[in-house]
């Protein structure tokens, strides 16, 4: 009796086997940290692209202002051995990663996608690793933008400033008009996107350059350093007592809804207005910061691809890969972005003023010596350095540290090892 169950298990068993198993679909497990309205809009498009590929997307999106939540979380997937497929990861932080030897080489999708032909040096070189390619670049993110709402401009009798006199002189005009001034929200990495565009227009691109990329110790402790740091002062005075905490998209609704007049950001405060059925040059304006009309701060969002040991999931990351390179991506997420293509070749024609604005300063820019790495959002210094020198920016934004005892400590975290 025992040896018919054994040989009728044997049976099923080799049944069972014979049975071709069933292929599941390669996937993608993306971490990412693209989660506001114009973001999430974006990201969706590159999942329906994956999937129209046969490739099934994993989204792991944290929330969190600058991404800081969602680094902490790729460092845990890392240590425990089960690192997603790619991550969104930008500047000096993609060659930390690869020297921990984690990133995967996607040489042959940038090969065949012939990158080194389509991006400009400054970008493919923070996208390699050794000479070889391990993040694929999304857009570009110009950081030194102000975001203005016209209606509030003419409620108060202001007008569209282009230095910092002419700034200030509408804030007090808003300010008088009972409505705020500056629209921001209180987080470090907000606190030192005003910081870095003050720097900028304080002391011009070489000035930015020496200070903020090279750390140069005479150039953070300088007059012009303090001078920096009496405007952000002065800047400080027009935010409101509730930005605390606040997120910058919710910063950015208060100059949608004209609560606030201005906000110093990024680019991708355009999707915000656009997700909100705002017409670029109607409903709100996009102007270079105070005094930084030639000079271009910039921020590239990638997607660095990590090793993962299915043949399968390698073949997806490629995809992956060429898809977000694909003159189709490029184009829609930077509608949806606000942000503009970080390839060449991509059509202008259905790109808003700002858009076009941006992409003929980041050419001009380049040309001039004066495109300089946000330090603000990782791409100028090493996160330790950042992650010092936003400490003190801060503490100076949140309390009454004195400009000069702020260089002291700026000069200091520089140093942060």
């Amino acid at each position: 009796m025992k040896l018919k169950f054994l040989n009728a298990a044997l049976i099923v068993s080799g049944l069972i086997a014979a049975v071709p198993a069933v292929q599941a679909a390669p996937q993608v497990e993306v971490l990412h940290y693209w989660t506001s309205g114009g973001e999430a809009k974006s990201i969706a498009e590159l999942k329906k692209m994956m999937e129209a590929k046969g490739v099934v997307w994993k989204d792991f999106a944290v929330a969190g202002g600058a991404g800081e939540n969602a680094t902490t979380a790729l460092k845990a997937r890392v240590i425990a051995g089960s690192p997603p497929t790619a991550a969104q990861i930008k500047g000096p932080s993609i060659q930390e990663w690869g020297a921990e030897g984690v990133l995967a080489n996607i040489d042959a999708a940038a090969t065949e996608g012939k990158w080194d032909t389509l991006l400009q040096p400054v970008v493919s070189n923070v996208m390699k690793y050794k000479g070889h390619y391990v993040a694929v670049p999304v857009n570009v993110h110009r950081v030194n933008w102000l975001w203005i709402n016209p209606e509030v401009l003419s409620k108060a009798g202001a007008k569209v400033p282009t230095n910092f006199a002419e700034f200030f002189d509408a804030a007090d005009k808003i300010k008088k008009a009972g409505l705020i001034a500056v629209a921001h929200g209180g987080q470090p990495w907000q606190d030192t996107t005003v910081f870095e565009s003050v720097v900028l227009g304080v002391g011009g691109a070489k000035f930015y350059d020496k200070a903020l990329v090279k750390l140069d110790p005479a150039s953070l402790t300088s007059p012009t350093m303090i001078k920096s740091f009496e405007t952000l002062a002065k800047i400080k005075t027009y935010i409101d007592k509730d930005s605390a905490g606040r997120d910058w998209n919710l910063a950015t609704a208060m100059v949608i809804n004209g609560k606030a007049g201005m906000q110093f950001m990024g680019d991708w405060a355009k999707g915000e207005f656009t997700a909100a059925g705002k017409v670029a040059g109607k409903d709100f304006l996009c102007v270079p910061a105070p005094d930084t009309e030639k000079s271009f701060t910039f921020n590239i969002d990638s997607l660095a691809m990590f090793k993962v040991k299915n043949p399968e999931e390698q073949k997806a990351q490629l995809t992956l890969a060429t898809a977000v390179m694909s003159p189709e991506f490029q184009e829609v997420f930077n509608l949806n972005k606000g942000s503009i293509p970080v390839r060449a070749g991509i059509s202008r024609a259905k790109f808003d003023s700002c858009a076009t604005r941006s992409m003929d300063d980041f050419a001009a820019s380049g040309k001039a010596g004066a495109l300089e790495p946000s330090l603000a959002h990782g791409m100028a210094v090493d996160s330790a350095k950042a992650g010092a020198i936003q400490d003190v920016i801060a503490k100076f934004m949140n309390s009454t540290m004195t400009p000069q005892a702020a260089v002291d400590a700026l000069a200091k975290a520089a140093k942060t090892k």
